[in-house]
This record gives C-alpha cells, sequence and structure tokens, in this order.
C-alpha cells in the first residue's frame, strides 16, 4: 500500500532538513527520487544488535516471512519466496550465533554469522584468508527498508568482527532484481563472482576487516 500524503511529508529529507513540512500534492515531485531517499538515517534512528536467544524465534520467523512475501510480491515466485520455520530458527540458534535488533521491543532487524561455510559458497572465488565469517539470513522490516537500517547493522557486523576475530566477511546474493547486491555494493563489500547453485544465480561478496 502506498503511504499516503501525510506520511511521505513526515520523512527526513537531507537537503530541506525538516521532518513535517506541509507540500501539496502538486508540489510532491522532489519525493519521486528514491536514491534521495534509500541512503538517509533519520536522526532518532539507533541500532543495537543483541545476540538472539529461544525467546526470539518466533518474532524472527515472522520478519522473515514479512520479507520473502514482499520480495514474492514484487518480484514474483523465486528461491527468495521460502518462509523459515520456528524449528528451522532454533537450528540456526545452536549453530551459528543470531542476531537481532530492536526498536522499542519490536524486531526490526535480524542477520546471522557463522564460521562454518555455507553449502553455496565457493572459497576459490574468495581472497584466501584463514578466519573468514559468513554473513547469512539478513532482513528488514519490510515497512522499515530504506532508512538506513541495514548500514546500521552491517556498521555493527563490522565491530562485531573484529572482536571475533576475524579477517573476512564473505557473503552471497540473488543475482536477480530481487537480490541484494546492489546494497552490499554500496557498502563497501567487493564483488568477487557469479556462480549458480542448484539452478540458482548467486553473486559473491567480501569484505576483508
Amino acid at each position: 500500500m502506498r503511504p499516503s500524503v501525510c506520511e511521505l511529508v513526515t520523512l527526513w529529507h537531507p537537503t530541506i532538513g525538516c521532518r513535517r513540512r506541509w507540500l501539496a500534492p502538486c508540489s510532491l515531485s522532489w519525493l519521486r527520487a528514491p536514491a534521495r531517499w534509500s541512503q538517509v538515517v533519520r536522526p532518532e534512528m539507533r541500532i543495537k544488535l543483541q545476540v538472539a536467544i529461544a525467546a526470539d524465534a518466533l518474532d524472527i520467523v515472522a520478519l522473515r516471512a514479512a520479507v520473502a512475501a514482499k520480495l514474492t510480491a514484487q518480484y514474483g515466485q523465486g528461491p527468495w519466496s521460502g518462509v523459515s520455520t520456528e524449528k528451522g530458527v532454533l537450528f540456526d540458534l545452536r549453530t551459528s550465533r543470531v542476531f537481532v535488533a530492536r526498536r522499542k521491543s519490536r524486531l526490526v532487524a535480524t542477520l546471522r554469522l557463522t564460521t562454518k561455510k555455507p553449502w553455496a559458497i565457493d572459497p576459490k572465488y574468495f581472497t584466501p584468508c584463514t578466519r573468514p565469517l559468513y554473513l547469512l539470513s539478513m532482513a528488514v522490516a519490510p515497512e522499515l527498508q530504506r532508512q538506513g537500517i541495514g548500514r546500521l547493522c552491517l556498521a555493527e557486523v563490522r565491530e562485531i568482527f573484529r572482536q571475533w576475530p576475524a579477517d573476512a566477511i564473505r557473503l552471497d546474493a540473488y543475482d536477480a532484481p530481487a537480490g541484494a547486491g546492489q546494497f552490499y555494493g554500496r557498502c563497501d563489500f567487493r564483488k568477487v563472482g557469479r556462480v549458480s547453485y542448484r539452478g540458482c544465480p548467486l553473486v559473491y561478496f567480501e569484505m576483508l576487516v
């Protein structure tokens, strides 16, 4: 559902620098520039990743499902349409380190980190290193996307990686319009290769720490 005029004009504009400016419908043309908004973080936005626990599982399931539903509605059925289960999330908690970010107790983002190489990753495409970590299952609540939350989460991830310690961050993204490759590229990840894993086109990215 498209936001109303009142919702649009409460967004933070990087040039005007205001959050509540009334504009008549005919003067909304400057709002039709997603690139000017997509990298802007609202002044009050703060994100702190915390290690998830079993009690977070259902919220993580719901967030992942919402993201999958949005991508499916926008791009059609694809590998991004899969839905997590509580059992699957609990397995993730046992086999990797899952993180969540909340605002006023509401889950707004999640991701997981692991030292175990995912099946879809082929190491030959990456810079040789001894302590790589893999970033997986990153998701931001659909209605809060393009507000800088993803960038703030990745900034937190960099600090976590330094403390782990690790010497590289590796990940893959769908090589399709539904994929997040452009986002990772804007966040200083380097594209290192393209592959097809079980018929699913992927793009590999890395960041050396």
